[in-house]
């Protein structure tokens, strides 16, 4: 008699394994222990053997008959069921060893000093961009047009640079492939041109969280005018335009509220900069010097403070520091947080946009309110502050919350 679900379910354990027979030489077998396990009995070039199909009740009756009849064609076609199985298997096992996941990490292994040196910058990078749609696909299945619809979704977030950077990442992959016998081809030189070019403002700037900690590190041993030496503390926790910074007035900050809200440079727009308690201490500590005066940054040359700073004061401060304009200036601040912030800690890539003044818009092409995202943004500048002070101190990259 066939068996049915209901007898299934009500088969109890017994002192020793026993079996429960269905048809063409499928039956459950019954362990002491309660487990309940599907086998198929069959002959195959005259040998008796038995092929385990699956455990119920993760296998279905339905399912388990399936898989017999299964095994009976493959019978008829010569082909051994059980060693089948095992090829199946050994050819998933292989492809998963095969994976792109699997050997971008042994590629990263391999590269153990500048994966810890970039602080797993490239690791999160494809973690983010890459992973979740190839990640588990073999290396060898990959067609261009895979990674490029990976890195469309990069573009998709404004993030044109991040493409490039995530594509590079890619062919260094490849090659390890390549050169590990798990593919034949680096297939990136293929999406030669499919990219936009990367726009960028061509400031030097330093990304690296570990020479950022170097940078901080000298910054905070700089010896200067005390407004030289705030100005310079400041402009990487609020990372305006170096113009706007210099000629900061105090009469746009409200230090209650941590904000400073200005116009943008030659425009109506108003840019509000929420301030974390790093940077109210450091305003602080200059306001007994220039407070009674217009500007936070005044010219040493105008004790009543109705001038900013020059125009170089920062560079030069940079330059003193051994970091010339072919290393670091004092635009590079800007180009330091949007990679960071999005690259290595995560952060929405449209509250980045905003803190940088950038023009964001909206799918109908409208431009977001000035104001749009400020807790959040508020949270992210404390971040990135508190973020800053751990890399100065040599701490471990702090994460942000996952952006939505």
């Amino acid at each position: 008699m066939p068996l049915s679900d209901t007898a299934i379910k009500n088969a109890k354990p017994a002192d020793k394994p026993y079996k429960m027979q269905d048809e063409k030489g499928m039956y459950l077998l019954v362990h002491p222990n309660g487990g309940k396990y599907f086998r198929y009995n069959y002959r195959f070039d005259g040998k008796r053997l038995t092929l385990s199909i699956g455990v119920y009740p993760a296998t279905s009756l339905k399912e388990a008959r399936e898989k017999r009849d299964t095994a009976i064609k493959q019978i008829a076609g010569g082909i051994n069921p059980s060693e089948n199985k095992k090829a199946v298997k050994q050819s998933r096992t292989e492809s998963a060893a095969n994976s792109f996941e699997v050997i971008a990490r042994e590629w990263g292994q391999k590269k153990v000093n500048e994966w810890d040196d970039k602080n797993n910058r490239s690791k999160r990078m494809l973690e983010r961009n890459i992973f979740p749609w190839l990640g588990n696909k073999p290396i060898i299945d990959i067609l261009p047009k895979d990674i490029l619809a990976c890195l469309r979704r990069v573009e998709d977030r404004g993030t044109i640079e991040t493409a490039h950077r995530s594509l590079q990442i890619c062919g260094q992959v490849f090659r390890y492939a390549v050169a590990t016998g798990r593919t034949e081809r680096d297939i990136t030189p293929d999406l030669r041109g499919a990219l936009p070019p990367a726009k960028g403002e061509h400031f030097a700037s330093i990304t690296e969280p570990k020479q950022v900690a170097e940078l901080l590190r000298a910054i905070d041993g700089y010896q200067g005018s005390l407004a030289s030496i705030c100005a310079l503390k400041l402009a990487p926790l609020v990372f305006v335009r170096p113009g706007e910074l210099r000629a900061a007035e105090w009469q746009h900050f409200d230090l209650e509220a941590k904000e400073w809200r200005y116009y943008v440079s030659k425009t109506d727009v108003q840019h509000i900069v929420p301030l974390s308690t790093q940077a109210i201490a450091i305003l602080e500590e200059l306001q007994p010097l220039t407070g009674h005066g217009r500007f936070v940054f005044s010219s040493e040359r105008t004790p009543r403070g109705d001038r900013c700073m020059s125009e170089n004061t920062l560079n030069a401060a940079l330059k003193r520091l051994g970091y010339g304009k072919d290393v670091m200036t004092a635009h590079g601040f800007r180009a330091m947080a949007r990679t960071i912030l999005d690259e290595v800690l995560g952060v929405r890539v449209d509250f980045i946009e905003h803190q940088l003044a950038h023009a964001v818009r909206d799918p109908n092409g409208r431009a977001y309110n000035r104001t749009a995202h400020l807790p959040e943004r508020h949270k992210m500048m404390q971040g990135w502050a508190d973020y800053l002070d751990g890399l100065k101190a040599g701490a471990l990259v702090i994460q942000f919350e996952k952006r939505a």
